[in-house]
């Protein structure tokens, strides 16, 4: 927090998870910053949100697999809002849904550029202005797959986020004493558009211990809370929230 301002980057900020994310962070008093693959009317619709509740918004257009486009978010960031004091890792994409062994390579390389290689470029782009400017926080969004393994459906996917919460445990230790804390959050089966069955969320139930599946403002709050003051000793944890899964 800069002279009592907090300023987020929010990557796939436009729908589902990160859409509920952006709102709850103005709500707690973050200016933010929602990355977006293509769909500007939707990320402008959630920086409505974030204006509405009092707060500063940038969107951005960006590949996050891509190192010159996420140099291109932060230092749009930091030049409209100012130093970047937290990052949300949330931009991810299932790839192609069935038993791995008919898997399309290209989807699963595709699904690997934005879930790990983006989300450790955006992180490494944050670490370096965050050392610079004082700390700050990252949150990576993983998933309970990392733990379950999503046989018969992405096992690629639940690989990814293996990674992810490799990379959260690895570089918590590795800049807890620049003043940076890195946590993750894994969510169970949500109700978003990231299914490619829309009716996912609603069959699972039976098999999710608290008999339904979560919604996105569910998985905000842990984010919101890994964010705030309130964890400020809390570092290299992934908080599960699965209803149990």
């Amino acid at each position: 927090m800069r002279n009592g301002r907090r300023i987020t980057v929010v990557t796939g900020g436009s729908r589902g998870i990160g859409a509920a994310v952006c709102r709850r962070l103005a709500l707690e008093g973050h200016d933010v910053v929602i990355g977006y693959r293509s769909d500007r009317a939707a990320a402008e619709k959630v920086a409505d949100a974030v204006v509405d509740a009092g707060r500063r918004c940038l969107t951005v257009a960006v590949d996050t697999s891509d190192a010159a486009a996420v140099d291109g978010l932060f230092d749009a960031a930091a030049a409209e809002l100012g130093p970047v004091t937290g990052l949300v890792n949330n931009a991810g994409v299932s790839g192609p849904n069935g038993p791995l062994a008919e898997a399309d390579p290209d989807g699963m390389r595709g699904a690997l550029a934005v879930n790990v290689l983006g989300y450790l470029l955006c992180a490494r782009r944050a670490v370096r202005d965050m050392t610079a400017s004082g700390g700050g926080a990252i949150v990576n969004i993983s998933s309970s797959a990392a733990t379950l393994g999503s046989p018969g459906q992405y096992v690629h996917y639940a690989a990814t986020k293996a990674a992810v919460d490799a990379l959260t445990v690895g570089l918590s230790k590795e800049v807890a004493a620049d003043g940076i804390r890195v946590n993750g959050v894994a969510p169970g089966v949500v109700w978003t558009d990231f299914h490619e069955d829309p009716q996912r969320p609603a069959w699972m139930a039976d098999v999710i211990p608290m008999g339904r599946a979560g919604r996105p403002e569910e998985i905000s709050g842990a984010v919101a809370w890994l964010l705030s003051d309130d964890a400020s000793y809390t570092t290299g944890a992934i908080l599960r929230v699965a209803g149990g899964l």
